[in-house]
């Protein structure tokens, strides 16, 4: 179990005031001068050293990503955070920008500088307004106490913070389309190369990060990064905060060890699968995204990058979605193949024929409408998706469907079964 002394976010819940003056009595902001005075390698360096993994699903090294911005650049080079979380199940961020935005203000302001950014952009998601009015809150307080704006901290370092508000699509999470959406376009994922650390924001360098990999940095510089890559497991290191939801008797956001058993992670915190462990039917462990795993995976399971990717599933954002046996997983699958149709940008073929395809079969599955061969045709299609897509919204359709599959066709051939049956009785 995750110290209290090591957790990063202090003020998750709301406790005390969001507020400059409490955040400064909670750490932040305390000798963020001294942290810019080691310099962008030195920065850069050490949040290589810390094991930082992306919190925003891709789990790429957040110092490794950094270090991919050209060093000497005439003109603008901007920061962009991605605070849009439109995943399914996950409510991390918010609580973040809600309570603890000044961690975010000073991470950007530290990313910023170790980039060698001029100015920070911070894309929230437009349902967000209580979010979005205490960002902006901080961000002018911090403005006013001189610590972002001309002379930042008193560092030499010039660096301005923008929130711009989006307008509720999900595929703007994916970067690209999250700068196309900030540039004033329809949010639509771009070819890659060039990379946003080549051309992105206007044109111009650009690095993406989400909220949580760079509120958690300015604690792993006070700290060093010898304590957070001594926290979990050799390359799944560090502090998580894990979204609990669904069929729990205290569905809740919780900072933990990365690498806590998800058996552990939900009776320790989430009060235990509503009728006890055993009543348990699947847990999606990482936003709706991800593949669902049943039971007998989720006994044994440790919550980490590495863990969930060798049971065939991810961490992704971190948004346990618990389902007991009163669940249709069948219907549960079918409402996300849904969610994707509808939040796919239509700009590739696969992902924008093939998500309408699985929303339509996965219907007929439901009622046990389908040929038994259909099951394998659904797989087949799913891979004609996965991979084949600009951004990873073919990916994310794909991916339920086939956790699905996997781990419960009995399931879907008995109501194909049973459905004949009825026909054959009438």
């Amino acid at each position: 179990m995750l110290r209290d002394e090591d957790r990063i976010y202090t003020n998750l819940y709301g406790y005390e005031d969001f507020r400059l003056e409490a955040a400064r009595k909670r750490g932040d902001w305390d000798g963020t001068k001294d942290i810019l005075a080691r310099g962008r390698d030195t920065i850069i360096e050490q949040v290589k050293e810390s094991g930082m993994r992306g919190r925003g699903g891709a789990g790429f090294s957040t110092g490794l990503k950094w270090s991919f911005m050209p060093k000497k650049v005439d003109g603008p080079v901007y920061l962009v955070i991605n605070a849009d979380e439109g995943e399914p199940g996950t409510c991390k961020d918010r609580e973040i920008l809600r309570h603890d935005p000044h961690k975010l203000i000073e991470g950007c302001l530290i990313a910023g500088f170790a980039i060698g950014a001029t100015a920070c952009y911070i894309y929230i998601r437009g349902e967000f307004y209580n979010e979005a009015s205490n960002v902006q809150v901080a961000i002018d307080e911090a403005y006013a106490a001189g610590l972002i704006g001309k002379n930042a901290c008193g560092s030499g370092y010039d660096y301005d913070i923008y929130l711009h508000k989006g307008a509720g699509a999900y595929i703007c999470g994916e970067e690209t389309a999250l700068i196309e959406s900030i540039e004033g376009k329809k949010g639509q994922p771009r070819n890659k190369p060039p990379f946003p650390a080549n051309a992105g924001l206007y044109s111009r360098p650009t690095t993406v990060n989400n909220v949580e990999s760079i509120a958690g940095v300015p604690t792993i510089l006070r700290r060093g990064p010898a304590w957070f890559a001594g926290i979990g497991r050799p390359k799944n290191v560090g502090t998580k905060l894990f979204c609990i939801s669904g069929h729990v008797n205290k569905p809740c956001n919780v900072e933990e060890e990365m690498g806590i058993p998800l058996k552990e992670l939900i009776e320790r915190h989430a009060g235990g699968v509503r009728g006890g462990w055993d009543n348990l039917l699947a847990i999606i462990p990482g936003g709706s995204s991800v593949p669902v795993m049943p039971k007998s995976i989720c006994d044994t399971v440790l919550m980490d990058f590495d863990s969930l990717r060798e049971v065939g599933s991810g961490l992704g954002t971190a948004a346990v979605i618990v389902m007991d046996k009163s669940t249709d997983i069948v219907r549960a699958i079918a409402r996300l193949s849904k969610f994707y149709m509808h939040e796919s940008c239509g700009q590739c073929t696969p992902c924008r024929e093939g998500t309408g395809w699985l929303a339509r079969v996965m219907d007929r599955m439901v009622r046990g409408q389908a040929r038994l061969e259909e099951i394998d045709m659904l797989q087949d299609v799913t891979k004609q998706i996965e991979g084949r897509t600009i951004c990873a919204l073919g990916d994310a359709a794909a991916w339920p469907v086939q956790g699905l599959i996997r781990h419960f066709r009995p399931e879907m051939e008995r109501r194909i079964a049973d459905y004949r049956q009825s026909i054959a009785a009438e």
